[in-house]
């Protein structure tokens, strides 16, 4: 129920009601200050708590300001760059945020503070100051009442009609301040729904509009945080990938650490103790020595790590000569004496082993590397017959390269021999990676470049460097990664998936470190540089036909139209020259593109069993393909014959398949048409033959000679 009216006619009669009614709102007038007054103290607690929070994220964003990641190799992926600058990019947006927290702390004090305490001081204060006068002017009109009624009536008139009038002005001035006081209590009552509220109000405004803006920062910031949640999804594959490779090379190196030295930029470096003698006293002082071959010069440093580290000057001097120290002229093990160019006397190094003094040694000598394994036109054939298995049969598999194979499994396909199955393994095990150990850092270097162009453009540079048989393989391969993950959507391979499979199996580097672990991202980026752009990377070191417009009309068949002769891919040896047709012989008219090639008969993606055998754990193959002689519907002899090139000089041919033109200078034809003066072409992997009196290009795989 609410407070009662107090009626201004009330005030002349003065009655117990009226003073009962007047004392509800004075008490309410008590309760509305204290209330006031508590919430003028807890604002300011408020305030200064947003204060101390708005000091403390300013803090905590200038430390995530100051902070730099620091990356480990010489170069950064795009990802990475990306999660080295989100901490900058967070402590700006704590910083935006805390500027407007700071604007709405400024303007608090003004549209809250400051107009509750002048409604408490103006109005409450000045409806208790009215209360005093009005408790004083009650008294003063019951005293001088009370004196007049207890006057004598034997008084003089004019003594009586003195004290009368002054009854009157005393009741008539304490009815003014009643009524002012009436009208100040009320007053005060109406204004506090207006005047209390209205800053809190504002004060509730400003809270919106700093959350509001703390809303437009978050969408703006949705853009980054989108990329760096895919930087960081990435950068944490990479990290799992990595981390098993040096897990690996950890443990390789815990079992056999002299097989993993590591191959530096200097022909040898490593601890060697040197004797030193002073006052006829010869002492031994740990040096770190590293040895140029080049320019045959030994540097010497200074170096104790357990006196925290403290590096001594470093010495150098020039290599005369080197030779083995027996055994029984000295004390020591494992020494040998070197003399310098450009210093007098032998100085006499202590290895710390005598596989130590062995490497030394050869170090000195300058061994020659070994040189890198070859391709041949075998592994050529079994790869395309490989990527056609994979296209007609395992495009859309889950996990298609990714998946390993059965250990069990993997090594008995690994020892049938040639007769029953022709096994074409790609894996990290390989004498010699694909794109050569020789421009392994030059493609990393290409990788780390900033613009993205500058990258395709020096891979492409190097992809034309490569040797012939290499740089083939590579496009075979390329174009055949790009149309797997053109099915990504169904065995979920994307470019970054591929990269991070066939990276380290293509471009390994020579020797296994943590420095070239740490690289694997950038080797898994070429990869992905060359699936992405395999046309522009690989489409003008191709192999080049006679008639360049030719070339240009090759084109992609789609789904909807029949086999024609731009679907079988060129093949990728030369055709004999005339002075070599005599020793030449046709390829096979089977090919990995011909409609005919059958299926395999095994699972395309073996996954690791569930038995308890120790032969079902997982092998670290990459791809593991097999094709069977008896799949092909041919016998060993025939699977072999394949292989070999035999004359086709104008000899007669039979289609196998319907194949329509896409170019004036190739023919149409259905399956069973008799070719006349089937010879070779200029073309690669095309012939020359005469059908109805007109002579054109007949892909090779669709033919059989008569």
């Amino acid at each position: 129920m609410g407070l009662p009216a107090l009626e201004f006619s009330d005030c002349y009669l003065d009655s117990p009601q009226f003073r009962e009614r007047l004392k509800s709102h004075e008490l309410e007038l008590d309760k509305t200050n204290k209330f006031i007054k508590e919430l003028i103290k807890d604002g300011k607690a408020l305030i200064q708590a947003l204060k101390c929070l708005s000091t403390a994220k300013r803090k905590f964003a200038d430390s995530l300001n100051e902070f730099k990641f620091q990356c480990i190799g010489d170069a950064e992926t795009d990802d990475e760059m990306c999660i080295a600058k989100s901490l900058q990019e967070f402590a700006a947006v704590l910083q935006n945020l805390e500027d407007e927290r700071t604007r709405m702390i400024e303007n608090a004090n003004d549209v809250l503070i400051m107009p509750l305490e002048r409604f408490r001081k103006e109005q409450i204060s000045a409806a208790k100051e009215a209360k005093k006068k009005y408790d004083k002017e009650t008294e003063k009109y019951c005293a001088v009442l009370e004196k007049n009624l207890s006057l004598s009536a034997r008084k003089k008139e004019s003594h009586l009609h003195e004290a009368d009038n002054q009854v009157d002005n005393v009741r008539q001035h304490f009815y003014e301040v009643s009524l002012e006081y009436v009208f100040k209590v009320q007053e005060v009552q109406e204004r506090k729904m207006f005047d209390f509220v209205e800053p809190l109000l504002a004060f509730l405004q400003g809270l919106f509009t700093y959350y509001h803006h703390g809303y437009e920062l978050a969408k703006d910031f949705n853009h980054f945080k989108t990329d760096l949640t895919i930087s960081i999804q990435n950068t944490r594959n990479r990290f799992e990938s990595t981390r098993s490779e040096v897990e690996s090379l950890m443990r390789k190196m815990k079992e056999n650490p002299h097989d993993h030295k590591s191959v530096s930029q200097h022909t040898m470096e490593g601890y060697l103790y040197v004797q030193e003698k002073r006052s006829f006293v010869s002492t031994w002082v740990k040096y770190y020595c590293t040895y140029h071959r080049e320019p045959k010069r030994v540097t010497m440093v200074l170096f104790d790590p357990k006196s925290g580290g403290k590096m001594g000057e470093e010495e150098s001097f020039g290599l005369k000569s080197c030779t083995r120290r027996k055994t029984d002229s000295i004390e020591k093990r494992f020494c040998f004496d070197v003399e310098a160019v450009d210093r007098p006397g032998v100085i006499t190094m202590q290895a710390l082993s005598e596989e130590d003094r062995r490497l030394w040694m050869e170090a000195m000598d300058g061994r020659e590397p070994v040189g890198l394994a070859q391709l041949d036109v075998t592994g050529f054939n079994v790869m395309k017959k490989f990527i056609y298995a994979v296209d007609t049969r395992g495009i859309n598999e889950q996990g298609l390269y990714r998946i390993v194979g059965v250990n069990s499994r993997v090594q008995k396909l690994l020892s049938l021999s040639p007769p029953d199955f022709s096994v074409f393994c790609v894996r990290r095990m390989l004498p010699a990676p694909l794109m050569t150990y020789q421009y392994q850092r030059s493609f990393i270097k290409a990788a780390k470049l900033d613009n993205p162009e500058a990258r395709v453009t020096e891979i492409h540079a190097l992809v034309h460097r490569l040797p012939e048989k290499n740089r083939q393989m590579l496009e075979l391969m390329m174009k055949h990664l790009a149309n797997v993950a053109s099915h990504h959507h169904q065995n979920l391979m994307t470019v970054a998936n591929l990269g991070v499979v066939f990276g380290p199996t293509l471009l390994r580097p020579q020797e296994e470190t943590v420095a070239a672990i740490m690289d694997i991202k950038f080797q898994n980026i070429v990869v992905e540089i060359l699936i992405e752009h395999h046309e522009k990377v690989g489409g003008c070191v191709s192999v080049c036909s006679a008639n360049p417009q030719l070339n240009m009309s090759r084109r992609k068949s789609t789904d909807s139209k029949g086999p024609s002769c731009s679907e079988r891919p060129l093949t990728l040896f030369h055709t004999p020259t005339h002075s070599q047709k005599g020793d030449a012989t046709s390829p096979s008219p089977t090919s990995p593109r011909s409609p005919s090639w059958p299926m395999f008969s095994a699972p395309s993606s073996p996954q690791p069993t569930s038995s308890a055998s120790s032969d079902s754990s997982p092998v670290r193959l990459v791809h593991v393909v097999c094709v069977s002689a008896v799949d092909v519907n041919c016998n060993t002899s025939n699977f072999s014959n394949s292989l070999r090139v035999r004359s086709i000089a104008g000899r007669k041919a039979r289609a196998l398949y319907a194949c329509k033109a896409e170019h004036d200078s190739e023919l149409s034809f259905i399956a069973g048409t008799i070719f006349d003066n089937v010879h070779a072409s200029r073309e690669p992997g095309w012939l020359e033959g005469t059908l109805d009196g007109r002579t054109g290009l007949i892909p090779e795989n669709y033919v059989e000679f008569l």
